[in-house]
């Protein structure tokens, strides 16, 4: 049994459509953006649903990634095209953050025996860029390229947590808009995470599902940030006993893959 902890993200979409002065590109973008976020095909109508664009609109929207080859068609369903693989054959190949992370993903899934993950944070979504899984007949998954909100889970408040002071309320602004009492609990949390250093959830992103995130910090001119986090997920009743050594094992992993980065 696997648990898919991958899931439609509309936030993004529903923040572009609604804007005004939407251009011609962010329109294409837009459209790019449902079928990866869907991971299926989608006919014309459910594009509709989740662009807000009008079907002439989207029409020629399709017409043009079409020509180019970042979508495909078959029966009246579309779905990312031989370009697009392209672009996410040359991520995986050439994508340093993967490269620096995976030999230590690698040990601490062999220590762990479950599942872990590296997540980055784009457009107010967490987003897989990696994934070793578990051995176990039972474990949990986060597919490669899928997304859940950047709102509740180990993973998202890993990485809100070490975003910069500026960009993490900005974001906070978008994912708790209306919510003042939520966006209230979730700062009180993201200082303790900051001061212990990761995250913990259970069962909030998916029923029977405990995770245990830290941040991966990079060099920058001015000194490091946070742009990834690694996260180790596993089904709940397999923890018990267990969280601190995952919990430690899981900043130690997330450290040793900083200190590659930052010393490349």
């Amino acid at each position: 049994m696997v648990w898919h902890a991958g899931v439609i993200d509309s936030v993004f979409i529903l923040q572009v459509k609604q804007e005004p002065g939407v251009t011609g590109a962010e329109r294409l973008l837009l459209v790019l953006s449902a079928l990866a976020s869907h991971g299926k095909a989608m006919c014309v109508k459910d594009m509709q649903g989740s662009t807000g664009l009008a079907q002439s609109t989207l029409y020629r929207q399709i017409a043009m990634l079409k020509r180019w080859g970042f979508v495909t068609e078959d029966a009246g369903y579309y779905a990312p095209g031989p370009i697009s693989l392209q672009l996410a054959l040359g991520f995986d190949v050439n994508s340093l953050l993967v490269e620096a992370s995976r030999e230590r993903m690698l040990q601490l899934a062999l220590a762990s025996q479950e599942s872990v993950g590296l997540l980055v944070a784009v457009n107010d979504r967490v987003v897989c860029l990696e994934m070793i899984e578990s051995t176990h007949s039972l474990r949990c998954s986060f597919e490669k390229g899928r997304a859940v909100p950047l709102k509740a889970g180990a993973s998202a408040k890993s990485l809100l947590a070490f975003l910069p002071e500026k960009a993490r309320a900005e974001t906070l602004d978008r994912v708790f808009a209306g919510d003042a009492a939520g966006r209230a609990a979730i700062e009180t949390e993201l200082v303790q995470i900051r001061a212990r250093g990761y995250a913990v959830s259970d069962g909030e992103v998916d029923p029977g599902v405990w995770g245990v995130s830290a941040p991966v910090f990079r060099r920058v001119p001015r000194g490091a940030v946070a742009n990834a986090s690694i996260t180790l997920m596993a089904p709940s009743s397999r923890v018990a006993g267990r969280e601190l050594q995952l919990a430690d094992w899981t900043l130690r992993t997330a450290n040793a893959i900083s200190a590659r980065l930052q010393a490349e």
